[in-house]
Parts: C-alpha cells; sequence; structure tokens
C-alpha cells in the first residue's frame, strides 16, 4: 500500500529544491530568504523547516543537486568519446567547463558554497561525486602504463582540483567564452602531459 503521507511529503521537499534552486541560482544565497522560497514555492513554514533546518542546510541540498547533474553530464560525455580513456577525460573535461559557464551553476557549485557551506564541505561534495570516475579512469591509464605505478590517486586529484580552479577562472573572468576557450586548452594540454602514450 502507498504511503500517501510519505509521497506528499516527498512531493513537498521536491518543491522546495526546485524553488530553491531557481532562486539561488538566479541571485545568490545571500538575496534570497527563507520567506522568499516560501512565497514562491507555496509551501508552509514549518513544512520547509520540516525538511530543512535551515537556509544553509536548504542550499547544502541544492548545491549537492548540481554537484550530481555535474558529475552526470561529465560521465554522459566520457562515454560518448569512446574507449581511450585520454579521450573520455578531454570530454568530460569539456562538459564541466561548459557547465561552468552557467551563472546559476557558478552561484550553486562554485561561488557561493565556498561562503556558505565552507571549503571542506564544497571539497567533500565534489569528492563524493566527481573523484570516483576520475580515479577509475586513472587507474586505467595506470594499468595501461601510461601512467607511472602508485600514482593514479594523486593524479585524480591533481586533476579535479585543476578542473575547479579552470571553472573558477572562468566564472571570475569578464570575458568568459575567451575563458572558457583558455581553460579547455589548458586542460587538454595538462591531461597529455598527465597521461602520455607510455611512460618514461
Amino acid at each position: 500500500m502507498v504511503d500517501g503521507r510519505r509521497l506528499r511529503g516527498e512531493a513537498t521537499r521536491e518543491r522546495i529544491l526546485a524553488t530553491a534552486r531557481r532562486l539561488f541560482g538566479e541571485r545568490g544565497y545571500e538575496a534570497t530568504s527563507i520567506e522568499l522560497v516560501l512565497e514562491s514555492s507555496g509551501v508552509a513554514r514549518g513544512a520547509l523547516y520540516h525538511h530543512f533546518a535551515s537556509k544553509a542546510e536548504l542550499f547544502d541540498a541544492v548545491a549537492e543537486e548540481v554537484f550530481v547533474e555535474i558529475a552526470a553530464r561529465a560521465d554522459e560525455a566520457a562515454a560518448a568519446a569512446g574507449r581511450d580513456m585520454l579521450d573520455r577525460f578531454r570530454a568530460g573535461a569539456r562538459a564541466w567547463l561548459e557547465m561552468a559557464i552557467d551563472p546559476a551553476v557558478q552561484r550553486i557549485a562554485l561561488t557561493d558554497p565556498l561562503i556558505v557551506l565552507g571549503w571542506q564541505r564544497w571539497r567533500a561534495l565534489d569528492e563524493k561525486h566527481s573523484l570516483g570516475s576520475l580515479r577509475a579512469g586513472f587507474a586505467v591509464l595506470e594499468s595501461e602504463g601510461r601512467v607511472p605505478a602508485g600514482e593514479s590517486e594523486l593524479l585524480a586529484n591533481l586533476l579535479l582540483a585543476a578542473l575547479n580552479e579552470a571553472a573558477l577562472f572562468i566564472a571570475s573572468a569578464k570575458d568568459q567564452q575567451a575563458a572558457l576557450a583558455t581553460a579547455r586548452r589548458t586542460i587538454d594540454a595538462l591531461l597529455a602531459r598527465l597521461a602520455p602514450a607510455t611512460v618514461a
């Protein structure tokens, strides 16, 4: 038997998240009040606080949704790039950098989390949803002899850090299209150096 109250609760939570995501993306964290989320979603205050104890907790949930989507988009692009792991890395990196030009993604996944959630939580979300794919990819490259044995874990972390810095570079640039082109070239060059065809 379907639990109607549970389903209504889940629907309410999804409505709050969808509204908050739109508002956080358009206005940023500071300019989005709980009152505005309540008014825009049509949800009662008690219902919102039943699901989220604070605005920061609501933002955390929205940020995690966006991190999940970033990872899914990158994984989808990588899968379409063929079997070569370096090609897959390039495609996934480009997908993420292209998402980083979206102002809503910038606010929710790059700029506001560092202030609202702190660096440790931001890093934890990023690692939870993106680092696993990079680790697996570098493990493949290591098995193929394209990166030195024992270095795949560090290389995965280095690439993740480089991608985040490239995304922040795009977000802070006056000409973001030009910054995107620069970031793509730089990440492609970095990947070519991290994973050559053979290990010397």
